[in-house]
């Protein structure tokens, strides 16, 4: 059976700890009620800290086709799509009678959101958020109309093979192993490419899921790929960040040797609302409260929640998620601890809340 909407409960005793941990005012900008409690500060950690597979708790670019033609508001059945989308809830969902962890895993997400999405000032539904959010939120949710189902793609979660997965689904790629560069605009559909109508309608009866992980293994794995392999954002984020934060850095650093604690007090004075989408917050890029989502799948268990997904939406059974490379070396807890243990306390204090 499909994971059944459980009654709120309190929010896990750690995150309370951490929601409870004081939080300086951003270096350099003045800070509205200061001395006030931070009400939003409990909200924006749960969705830093939901339960994933190994008991660990997580939480859970624009890309519009400028020459695309509008969609029906109202597209037809199809024969392979998992339910005809008469019904807002999916049906014929069901989990492996032996993936009782799964199960699991899915109640506690469930109770977390309701308990979180529950509390008074919390948005209900994407036009109850300000212009900007519901503008970041519709340009990372994809759209399968085949198969009716809107995936909310986060940075650094492998959302580049979704990418390709659902390029196969639209019969643009001929199979998921096809070694191109990743082009993450064309032949892909947003909900951000659609009138409001035709949004509603998608978030009404289709299958919603996003992938999380681990807030910091994915901003350590942000931080090693674009400031240790991309020029482009060693010029544009890094070398700002050595002018702010090292001293004697100098009028014009390179930018490709930004260190992780230097990345850190970066993202404690930005606003998480604007911030770069690979290490923007996933409760800024999916709104989870906004958008109810029927499956949350963890990137520590990512091929086995992948094909589930698939399976759920009736995918032709040739099409799986791909297996990761050999040469690819994800961010680990041994790396990450690393990483953790050369950064002050106060600073990783301070960057909790925003992730």
């Amino acid at each position: 059976m499909f994971p059944r909407p459980l009654t709120p409960l309190a929010a896990p005793k750690s995150a309370k700890t951490l929601a409870r941990t004081p939080k300086r005012a951003p270096l350099g900008r003045a800070r509205a009620g200061i001395g006030g409690p931070p009400l939003l500060l409990p909200s924006m950690l749960m969705f830093a800290v939901i339960v994933a597979s190994s008991g660990l708790l997580l939480m859970i670019e624009r890309g519009i086709l400028s020459e695309m033609k509008p969609l029906p508001l109202h597209p037809p059945s199809h024969k392979g799509a998992a339910w005809s989308g008469t019904d807002p809830k999916p049906r014929g969902l069901s989990f492996d009678a032996e993936d009782s962890d799964l199960q699991v895993r899915e109640d506690i997400r469930n109770r977390t959101l309701r308990a979180v999405c529950g509390q008074p000032g919390m948005p209900r539904d994407p036009w109850d958020l300000p212009v900007g959010q519901r503008r970041t939120l519709l340009r990372h949710i994809l759209v399968s109309d085949r198969y009716r189902f809107l995936y909310c793609y986060v940075p650094k979660v492998a959302c580049s093979n979704w990418k390709r997965v659902l390029k196969v689904l639209a019969g643009v790629l001929n199979n998921v192993d096809v070694r191109l560069k990743m082009d993450h605009r064309s032949d892909l559909v947003f909900l951000a490419d659609l009138r409001p109508e035709e949004i509603r309608y998608r978030l009404q009866h289709y299958f919603k899921f996003l992938f999380v992980r681990d807030p910091l293994e994915r901003l350590l794995s942000a931080y090693r790929n674009k400031f240790g392999e991309i020029r482009e954002y060693q010029q544009r984020y890094g070398a700002e960040i050595v002018r702010r934060y090292r001293a004697g850095a100098g009028p014009s650093p390179a930018g490709d040797d930004v260190t992780f604690p230097e990345f850190l007090r970066y993202l404690v004075d930005e606003d998480p609302e604007h911030m770069n989408e690979h290490w923007m917050p996933v409760y800024h890029l999916c709104q989870p409260c906004a958008v109810h989502y029927d499956f949350v799948g963890s990137y520590e268990r990512l091929e086995a929640d992948a094909n589930q997904v698939l399976e759920w939406v009736r995918a032709p059974s040739h099409v799986r998620f791909p297996a990761r490379q050999a040469w690819y070396r994800p961010a680990s807890p041994e790396s990450l601890h690393y990483h953790l243990c050369n950064a002050p306390r106060a600073l990783l204090q301070d960057v909790l809340p925003k992730l």
